[in-house]
């Protein structure tokens, strides 16, 4: 059933009004931030938020997260993965304490025997042997990319339309009808990237061995499942030809399992069974502490520190001063050994069926042109009837009045999911139960909306 946009316009209205109503501090506050925080807000993609301006922090804990208004919320959003393992889990706050407070030293330039523990866990879960560390998964892409440049000496990287990296600049490119462009809003780009980057859609096997066939591909970064533009998932054997074409034509492949990670204890690497050549992680592998790190096989690490022209240890650097330092390293293998195990994501999972199963019979009963796909802990629906196979597809189907309206019903009901997109995820913390209201809110709003 198609939806009707006046009645649509006059339910976003509506739900505004109860935003702003119910939300008087944090407006405030919003406004009060303008003539010093660019945009308002301590960084520019926290002014998405439906509603005219964010909800700003008071606390959070587990699957909880509380305003400054005094509003509680099922946090479904999670920091967008970064805080999976739930907020502030006990083992994470213990080991921080007793890092920063207790032994001190929270960034001295000098290794701590958490380092290895945490590659030595990070080898059994996602394959790669050899690991180093980052703050940010932008960060261990960054260096992910360089590595492979020098490795193989081409000097082009293959993204999939719409993937999402973080801010790496190579990454900002889209194929078109017409050939490959700069996606729409990119900042600033140092180049053109199509002077860096080959790009193709995702699950185009054929449009892949084109791009690969040139010959200066130095790796193919890709997530193996797309996010941040719905859950796009691999079709069979799509992941199977990938790793055989990039063998054929000499690229190198990463795995980006930031988003990924969902899927299971390894990601999607240890999930299904894939052998990339390095794999990149971050956000959620510290329980919230700032994060990431990109592993290496035996035998590219081998020869990345015999190349005389790779200095890595002072020119070449990689990393930072702040990277890899005792806090974050602690606060890794507290999330990785206590919190974010095995057991913990087969009940997310299981909740994550719950939340789905919920979402689907909603969609059905209301007979909306919607569909929503899982991938492990993680869950999102997309405007279409059918999960879209490509990134484009994806990007065809958004829809910013009905994510407006189901994001602001929701968040006026007790419910937060990503700003950006309709994404929940579920942590340790998140309960069937959490579940099952969601279903009846999102419920609801499909009633609302259906007439």
């Amino acid at each position: 059933m198609p939806v009707q946009r006046s009645r649509l316009a006059a339910l976003i209205d509506r739900e505004r009004a109860a935003y702003r109503a119910n939300h008087a501090r944090s407006a405030a506050a919003f406004d009060s931030s303008a003539s010093h925080l660019l945009g308002g807000v301590p960084m520019t993609w926290m002014g998405m938020w439906s509603g005219g301006f964010p909800l700003y922090l008071e606390s959070a804990a587990g699957a909880r997260l509380t305003d400054i208004d005094g509003h509680t919320y099922v946090d479904f959003c999670l920091g967008d993965t970064a805080a999976m393992a739930g907020h502030s889990p006990r083992a994470v706050q213990e080991t921080v304490t007793r890092r920063y407070c207790d032994l001190g030293g929270a960034t001295t330039m000098l290794p701590t025997e958490d380092a290895d523990w945490v590659a030595a866990e990070l080898t059994r879960r996602f394959g790669a042997t050899s690991w180093s560390f980052t703050l940010t998964a932008t960060d261990a892409n960054r260096w992910a990319i360089r590595m492979a440049r020098q490795l193989t000496g081409r000097p082009k990287i293959l993204v999939f339309s719409y993937c999402y990296h973080g801010s790496v600049d190579e990454s900002f490119i889209v194929a078109t009808p017409d050939g490959p462009r700069s996606r729409v809003g990119n900042v600033g780009p140092p180049v053109d990237p199509r002077e860096t980057t080959r790009v193709c859609e995702f699950n185009d096997a054929a449009a892949l061995e084109r791009e690969l066939a040139h010959g200066d591909v130095a790796a193919v970064l890709m997530e193996p499942a797309l996010t941040n533009i719905g859950i796009v998932l691999p079709e069979a054997g799509y992941l199977d030809t990938v790793r055989a074409l990039t063998r054929a034509h000499g690229s190198l492949l990463i795995n980006d399992e930031t988003h990924t990670f969902s899927a299971g204890a390894g990601g999607c690497t240890g999930a299904w069974g894939l052998a990339p050549d390095l794999v990149t992680i971050g956000k959620s592998i510290a329980g919230g502490i700032p994060a990431g790190a990109y592993g290496l096989s035996a035998e590219l690490a081998e020869r990345i520190l015999a190349d005389p022209a790779a200095d890595i240890v002072d020119t070449g650097g990689v990393g930072g001063t702040l990277a890899g330092n005792a806090l974050s390293v602690a606060a890794m293998r507290a999330t990785l050994e206590h919190v974010l195990t095995e057991a913990a994501f087969a009940r997310m999972t299981s909740v994550a069926s719950r939340y789905t199963a919920g979402v689907r019979g909603a969609i059905a009963s209301h007979d909306l042109p919607w569909n929503i796909v899982q991938l492990g802990a993680r869950a999102e629906y997309r405007f279409s009837p059918q999960p879209p196979r490509t990134g484009a597809e994806s990007a065809a189907v958004a829809d910013t009045e009905l994510d407006e309206y189901l994001h602001l019903y929701l968040v006026n009901r007790g419910f937060l999911l990503t700003p950006f997109h309709n994404m929940a995820l579920m942590c340790p913390d998140t309960t069937e139960a959490d579940a099952d209201a969601h279903t009846g809110t999102f419920a609801a709003a499909c009633a609302e909306l259906a007439g």
